[in-house]
């Protein structure tokens, strides 16, 4: 599973970048959290993973 390194801020349309890095051992799994920093409002945004075949 791959993340976006970056994402679109909810409150203020910027842009928010990936503060989390993934483990050298394991992939990105359903479940985990990733972090974003919005480079405009300065939000933090902690998003859960979801399960790809849930969509």
């Amino acid at each position: 599973m791959e993340v976006d390194k970056i994402i679109t801020c909810v409150d203020c349309g910027g842009r928010c970048h990936l503060l989390s890095y993934a483990r050298e051992d394991e992939p990105w799994e359903p479940g985990d959290v990733v972090a974003y920093r919005c480079e405009d409002c300065n939000d933090r945004w902690d998003i859960v993973l979801a399960d790809p075949a849930d969509d």
